[in-house]
């Protein structure tokens, strides 16, 4: 096979050496040596398309996004094949973290996603909104105190962040943050649908409205959701984290795990907190048969002005089963 006049031929044993050498150096965080020895490979092989695209993922790796769409763009020059590379994927999550539209578009096409809107007009050139690529989670901080999320996805390279994160994540609810393209674990519904876990890459969009936390009375279970009601009226949210945070070790959480601890007495053997204690570091979520503990850490994301007047009409409309103390901003 002739690419630009040259003979497609296996790769030297020197490249080889040099890029395997490299991957080895990446997963010891060396990214500059890992960098001196792609550039050497890329220098022995310039007609192998995995040249250049081990180079883009190096770049991705560093968040170096003008080189990554740059080596991304020479890898995907060299592809024998019209859809489906992953050359394309990462160029399309270059392409978005530098908020190139219309290179994003081109490589989601090329990849063979469906993008909604008409390339050649102005609208067509702008964010490739509609994909509708439903809901999805995200693993926060994936190489610190990794937390998995809800989000709801943009693009095949974002999602806004539905859930609300636990301060120690450093992100807030309704952010959208950057999130690479192979999934590491999947979430199980008790419907039966199963949703992909995206590592994050880096924030995309931050959220101005801050996370508060708040010890909750709320007597039964309807007293909880119903400030959970509320606070999605008011077109913010809180989140019960006394039943929302599991535990979980890195094995199980980049497995298949079920979204929920099962019902009653039944325990997770995958969950990694202390049962039967309320908060964040360990609980059992509520289930048919099992006993309500009406103490609750809740999250709320909610802006300053509003979050005390939005306790206060949940206690007023039951008084009687219905407290909260300790309000504290966390992040």
């Amino acid at each position: 096979m002739r690419i630009f006049g040259k003979v497609r031929h296996r790769p030297s044993a020197s490249w080889r050496q040099a890029t395997d050498r490299a991957f080895t150096l990446i997963g010891d965080g060396r990214y500059e040596d890992a960098g001196a020895l792609l550039t050497r490979a890329a220098d022995l092989e310039p007609w192998l398309s995995e040249s250049w695209f081990n180079l883009a993922l190096l770049h991705k790796f560093r968040h170096d996004w003008e080189q990554a769409r740059a080596a991304g763009l020479r890898a995907v020059a060299l592809l024998d094949r019209e859809t489906g590379a992953p050359d394309w994927w990462n160029v399309g999550i270059a392409a978005t973290a530098l908020q190139d539209w219309p290179l994003a578009r081109r490589a989601w096409q090329a990849y063979g996603l469906k993008v909604p809107g008409d390339p050649h007009s102005t609208a067509g050139s702008g964010e490739p909104v509609g994909m509708e690529l439903g809901s999805a989670a995200v693993r926060l901080s994936p190489e610190g105190e990794a937390e998995v999320v809800w989000g709801r996805r943009l693009d095949p390279a974002r999602m806004e962040v539905l859930s609300i994160p636990l301060p120690s994540s450093g992100r807030r609810w309704g952010e959208v943050v950057l999130h690479d393209g192979v999934p590491h674990g999947e979430r199980v519904t008790a419907a039966g649908p199963s949703y992909p876990v995206f590592d994050e890459i880096e924030l995309w969009a931050p959220s101005p409205v801050p996370t508060w936390v708040v010890l909750l009375e709320a007597a039964t279970e309807e007293d909880r959701d119903a400030l959970e009601q509320l606070a999605s009226d008011a077109g913010f949210a809180a989140e019960d984290w006394s039943s929302s945070v599991r535990l979980l070790c890195r094995t199980c959480s980049e497995s298949s795990m079920p979204s929920g601890e099962g019902n009653g007495d039944h325990l997770d053997p995958h969950d990694h907190s202390e049962p039967g204690h309320p908060g964040p570091l360990g609980h059992r979520t509520a289930g048919s048969g099992s006993l309500w503990v009406p103490e609750r850490e809740c999250g709320i994301a909610a802006p300053a002005g509003l979050v005390r007047g939005l306790l206060d009409g949940w206690v007023a409309d039951s008084p009687d089963s219905r407290e909260w103390r300790d309000l504290e901003e966390v992040c």
